[in-house]
């Protein structure tokens, strides 16, 4: 399998750090916008789409900054991928931006970047922060 490679993009929010968080690390706020349905048992999340489940793993987080989360899929280099948001407040301006960390095959970066620009127009729906 090709070795895949990180990408970020970045989105302004007009919401607190911590209305975004509860979005980014709950199972209950990431099925308002990430997938149909999310549970969690500890650290172990279950994305349900229509007729898929992907499990990842609450890898790392910061209250009202940091998640991280590693997909589960099995394989051998499922340790080397993740995929993280971070909310980054500017001191002067007080404008909140969500960091968007994820990995894709390079001829799958645009493809995965039209995807989170489609999911991050829904989650400023629900926030109504667009």
């Amino acid at each position: 399998m090709a070795k895949k490679q990180s990408f970020s993009l970045e989105y302004v929010f007009h919401a607190s750090p911590q209305l975004l968080y509860q979005y980014l690390s709950t199972p209950s706020g990431l099925s308002e916008w990430f997938a149909d349905n999310v549970n969690s048992r500890g650290e172990l999340f279950t994305f349900i789409w229509d007729d898929s489940e992907e499990e990842a793993l609450l890898i790392q987080k910061k209250p009202n900054e940091k998640v991280r989360f590693q997909w589960q899929f099995g394989e051998d280099d499922d340790d080397d991928y993740f995929f993280e948001f971070q909310i980054q407040v500017d001191e002067m301006t007080k404008d909140v931006s969500l960091m968007i960390i994820d990995f894709a095959e390079e001829d799958e970066i645009e493809e995965s970047k039209m995807l989170w620009n489609n999911i991050i127009s829904d989650l400023k729906q629900v926030l109504g922060a667009s």
